[in-house]
């Protein structure tokens, strides 16, 4: 299989049905093999019944049940562990991420630069301002201490390889340091400008003090992980990077 996409979701009953159908029509078009695996992170409403409903009339959907709430780190990992594409390209639930730009980022990905992961950057950001301000505040931090190359690491459109991904060290809000992590593998990390849009339905799931303050401690632990370790640059026969 050539792509899965990976798509976590917590209690977003009215999203899942409307972002599947996207998800299918940006992707049937290319005529490539691939899946979309929603993993359900443990939702009390009736998020998991309209899934289920869905795989009657979309056979390239999957559906992944947690047993409680894992996160959203933890989401993406169940999906990828999963998933039978050797690429994964993974969205947000709430869809503020248009999976209109996924043959965008899929061209990427089969293109010369033949990067590892690619990285959707929002060209236009459709929050409120304290969302905004406090976004570019941590990105502006992040990149003074990882230098991963990547304006905004917090969009949750991305696409990666799986064997890639699969040697990362696990950790919650593992997600938001993707493009660092792929860096410390020798990796190349190709940033991709992507559409943003506004929440319709549902709410977020956590607030701009909750983030900000689990994501100061994640990243100066990121910031020692690529400190204390390296990796040797692969090689394909031809010389390439691999």
């Amino acid at each position: 299989m050539d792509l899965s996409i990976v798509i976590p979701v917590l209690n977003e009953s009215e999203n899942v049905g409307p972002l599947l159908d996207e998800v299918l029509a940006a992707l049937r078009p290319l005529g490539i093999a691939f899946e979309v695996i929603f993993v359900d992170d443990g939702s009390t409403d009736d998020t998991a019944a309209r899934l289920a409903a869905r795989q009657v009339d979309a056979a390239e959907l999957r559906v992944v049940r947690h047993a409680g709430r894992y996160g959203q780190s933890m989401g993406v990992r169940t999906g990828v562990l999963a998933a039978r594409g050797a690429w994964i390209g993974t969205l947000d639930g709430d869809r503020q991420n248009d999976p209109a730009d996924l043959p965008k980022l899929w061209a990427a990905a089969n293109g010369p630069e033949q990067p590892g992961l690619i990285a959707g950057e929002r060209i236009k950001r459709n929050d409120n301002w304290q969302k905004r301000y406090a976004s570019r505040f941590a990105n502006w931090l992040r990149q003074k201490l990882l230098r991963d190359g990547v304006k905004d690491t917090g969009c949750g459109l991305k696409m990666f390889r799986r064997d890639l991904f699969i040697e990362f060290p696990h950790f919650d809000h593992m997600h938001r340091y993707l493009p660092a992590l792929a860096r410390r593998h020798g990796a190349k990390v190709l940033p991709v400008p992507v559409n943003h849009r506004a929440r319709e339905a549902g709410s977020s799931k956590y607030g701009t003090l909750d983030r900000a303050l689990v994501g100061a401690t994640d990243l100066f632990g990121v910031w020692w992980l690529i400190r204390r370790s390296k990796f040797p640059i692969r090689l394909r026969d031809d010389g390439s990077r691999g």
